[in-house]
């Protein structure tokens, strides 16, 4: 018996042994998001997906592709028929919410894809950080968004609340009247980015992807002391009606602690010398947007906005201003949107 005990002993020593090398722990997944190089592109030419999980991680080499539900054999893809095809990845048993691309014989002009976010934050807000995360995991997956920081509550500094970069932009947020306190993000000015944030990173890459917005945008920037001269332009390749300009002024390198209560940016509350940047300054047109003429709206036309106006008085640096500009549709939805930085001139995006 002693015997048969030590044999049995020997046997499970055995077998843990030799599985060792062999034995590894898969990561659990929540959730995966899979982007396309193009959207939109030409018949005939390559697209290329990639997938990554919640966190930012790219999985592109271990996860699989489905096109119009059929696995595809590697993360490219070509069609040489016009068309919409829907994507989806898997990896670990989880798939991504699908995405569109299309592929059309160059017949007609489309334009790069952007989605707008736009933070309501400040700098008392402990769970504002969870949204900033989730915003840097969306840069992590694609380059096709614009930010920007809305500081909210108080500018009186004995107030609990108060926020040195404080926007009004009550106004607007009555829009919102159901997304009560902070943080909030609006995805594309009008749609709730769903809470938590974090967790739902796929919402706003999505955004990028799918029906072409069929207008572009491109900003000319020059500073020349305390004057910006600022030309927007908005290419149409389809007849639009009842569309309005926005165009912001944002500052970044802005340093103040900022109150932390998730468990990102180390956990530390507050954070000291926190860089808050893409910050609101000012508005130039109406916060809601100027109106853009509809004769001015048609396919293949170029309007242009000549904007000049002094630096904001509020800008603690002149050196770190950019300018964003976004077209809304009739119902307040932002259908395209872009960023300039100080002294630069742009081309439309065109695919």
């Amino acid at each position: 018996m002693k015997f048969f005990k030590i044999s049995i002993s020997l046997f499970i020593l055995f077998l843990m042994n030799s599985c060792s090398e062999d034995y590894k722990i898969l990561k659990s997944v929540n959730s995966i998001v899979v982007t396309a190089d193009n959207s939109f592109t030409l018949i005939n030419y390559e697209v290329t997906f990639s997938a990554y999980t919640s966190d930012g991680e790219e999985i592109t080499g271990e996860a699989e592709f489905y096109v119009n539900g059929e696995l595809i054999d590697d993360n490219t893809f070509i069609s040489s028929t016009i068309g919409e095809f829907t994507v989806t990845s898997e990896y670990l048993g989880v798939f991504s919410s699908p995405i569109v691309i299309t592929f059309h014989d160059g017949t007609q002009v489309n334009f790069k894809k952007r989605v707008l976010i736009e933070d309501y934050t400040g700098t008392w807000c402990g769970y504002c950080t969870r949204v900033a995360y989730a915003i840097d995991q969306v840069k992590v997956i694609t380059d096709d968004v614009v930010t920007v920081a809305i500081h909210r509550s108080s500018s009186v500094p004995s107030n609990s609340n108060y926020d040195p970069y404080n926007f009004d932009s009550s106004q607007l947020e009555l829009l919102f009247t159901s997304l009560s306190g902070y943080p909030k993000a609006l995805l594309n000015r009008m749609t709730p980015w769903t809470s938590p944030q974090d967790t739902n990173i796929d919402q706003a890459t999505t955004l990028t992807q799918g029906t072409n917005p069929k207008l572009g945008l491109s900003m000319n920037s020059t500073v020349s002391g305390n004057t910006v001269n600022l030309d927007v332009n908005v290419k149409f390749s389809k007849d639009f009606s009842n569309l309005k300009l926005v165009v912001y002024v944002l500052e970044n390198g802005l340093v103040y602690s900022q109150k932390n209560y998730t468990p990102y940016y180390g956990g530390i509350n507050p954070i000291p010398n926190y860089v808050h940047n893409h910050t609101l300054r000012s508005c130039i047109t109406n916060l809601f947007g100027d109106a853009i003429s509809s004769a001015e709206t048609n396919s293949g036309n170029i309007y242009t906005r000549n904007l000049s106006f002094p630096i904001p008085s509020n800008v603690s640096n002149p050196d770190n201003i950019e300018f964003v500009a976004f077209v809304v549709d009739e119902n307040g939805n932002a259908i395209n949107a872009r960023k300039v930085s100080k002294n630069e001139s742009q081309s439309f995006e065109e695919l």
